[in-house]
């Protein structure tokens, strides 16, 4: 590793650690700063993107989270987290078909993620998709199998996600 690769990372390093400790403005100042540095780097570009969002400054955001989704470098959880981020993100500042669009792109390159397919559904929600949003939900509640309660009626509740408007 050279000197400046060394650099990046304890600068990175030292800016998530600002963001965690509840300091996201020091964090935000550091993480601009190696932004300009290193561009092309998908891990500062997505921890630029997060404390954006940590800070409220959703459109602010919004092109660091295309930055670090378009280009290789990202862990398969950062990139699960960038995709959820930006279709948030999008959601938030009223963007509700491009959410719409990130988040079932999200969904399909993480079919497993239930927290993609939650925030999925409340976009769906915004767009008046309430029959999709309903189905997506339902199946989440059908997954999780934690409740006993759901348990017993987990066939039911997934033929219904299926076709809300089924009898029997």
């Amino acid at each position: 590793m050279n000197e400046k690769e060394n650099g990046r990372d304890t600068l990175l390093a030292a800016a998530v650690r600002l963001r965690v400790e509840g300091r996201p403005e020091e964090a935000r100042s550091l993480l601009l700063s190696l932004s300009a540095a290193h561009p092309t780097d998908a891990e500062v570009a997505y921890q630029t993107a997060w404390v954006h969002d940590v800070l409220g400054l959703e459109a602010e955001a919004v092109p660091f989270y295309e930055r670090c989704l378009h280009g290789p470098g990202l862990s398969e959880e950062d990139r699960r987290g960038a995709l959820l981020g930006l279709g948030s993100t999008h959601r938030v500042l009223g963007r509700y078909d491009r959410a719409v669009e990130v988040l079932s792109a999200g969904v399909e390159e993480f079919p497993d993620d239930g927290a993609l397919r939650a925030f999925l559904a409340m976009a769906l929600f915004n767009t008046g998709e309430y029959h999709a949003c309903t189905r997506l939900l339902l199946e989440l509640v059908a997954a999780d199998g934690q409740d006993p309660y759901v348990r017993q009626y987990r066939k039911a509740i997934e033929h219904y996600a299926r076709d809300l408007w089924a009898t029997g």
